[in-house]
């Protein structure tokens, strides 16, 4: 069996990405509404097409595997084409799969993305599925829960259950829309096992039901610390990544990067700074391997092309650093 550093636990789909060639925007610029019109019932050229898996799991899997941290993938999938082509991929980025099941008679989730102007609009179709929870879990020193589908809720309760037992695996927890759907009253335990909790401003926002105007605040990061990780890691685009751990508050900048498509910059940024701390790196340095995966990935289509590898990392923080970007004390 495979000596883990991580698992990383949640769903995978497959993405379709269309870049059209004639599209017609409508913009209210004063509200920020932004619209991609398309004429009706007509042909619309489409200038490139790629296919790439996407998902918060699959994404952090191969992000922190190319920076060296050995993981395994937990995922429910399909029995059809685009199952066996998630697997094929992941098989190529050698991650563990002893823990993926395929379930008979089932679909597996798909996403068309139009990319337009460096932002994407995402039609997703997630497969209806009872999420199977693997018979025997080896003991790991991290777990990475994320984003699962309407039905996830049993699967939950059993990693709740199994993180209570194993109390040396540290929760890294990202959760997706279905769980902030649901809550504090649905996820209120799983952010309480957590040791960090990644999330955007938006959704801190909603889970605190603090608002913090503008840009991040101290007062955000602490009401979330308070629902029970050791570590809060807030991102907000553009305004960079905050973070405190329960005794300072720290934020850095993002790299002044042309984005050619945004899929997965979240996911990038987590699993660079998570992976920087199962290495035992300080927080300003996952800060930093967070930044730079985030503004790499963004440099291309899909979530997963321009993850950065172990051995570009030394040269994307000398680039960091020479940015004149700095993780600072907030």
């Amino acid at each position: 069996m495979a000596n883990f550093d991580l698992l990383s636990i949640g769903d995978a789909n497959l993405d379709a990405f269309i870049v059209p060639s004639e599209s017609e925007t409508l913009c209210d610029i004063d509200t920020k509404k932004c619209f991609i019109a398309f004429s009706y019932a007509d042909k619309i050229p489409v200038k490139n097409l790629e296919f790439a898996v996407g998902g918060n799991s699959a994404n952090n899997a191969v992000g922190v595997k190319r920076l060296g941290v050995n993981v395994g993938s937990v995922l429910t999938l399909g029995d059809d084409s685009t199952g066996i082509q998630i697997i094929e991929k992941l098989k190529k980025e050698n991650i563990d799969l002893t823990y993926v099941i395929q379930q008979p008679s089932t679909l597996s989730n798909f996403n068309v993305v139009v990319s337009y102007t460096g932002e994407r609009t995402i039609f997703t179709y997630h497969a209806p599925r009872s999420y199977e929870f693997p018979v025997q879990l080896p003991k790991v020193p991290w777990v990475y829960l994320t984003s699962m589908g309407e039905s996830y809720r049993p699967f939950y309760n059993h990693i709740t259950e199994w993180l209570v037992k194993n109390p040396e695996t540290k929760l890294a927890f990202n959760p997706g829309s279905w769980q902030l759907r649901g809550g504090t009253k649905e996820i209120g335990n799983v952010f309480k096992l957590s040791y960090i909790v990644f999330v955007n401003k938006q959704e801190a926002e909603k889970l605190t039901g603090h608002e913090a105007k503008s840009e991040v605040t101290k007062e955000l990061l602490m009401a979330l610390s308070g629902l029970g990780p050791k570590i809060s890691v807030i991102t907000d685009g553009g305004n960079g990544a905050y973070v405190f751990d329960g005794h300072r508050f720290l934020h850095c900048g993002v790299l002044p990067m042309d984005a050619y498509e945004r899929t997965g910059a979240g996911d990038a940024f987590g699993s660079g700074f998570l992976s920087a701390i199962i290495k035992g790196k300080i927080l300003e340095d996952a800060l930093i391997w967070g930044t730079v995966n985030s503004a790499s990935v963004i440099g291309y289509t899909g979530a997963q092309k321009g993850l950065l590898k172990e051995e570009d990392i030394d040269t994307w923080v000398e680039r960091f650093k020479s940015s004149g970007v700095k993780v600072e004390e907030m």
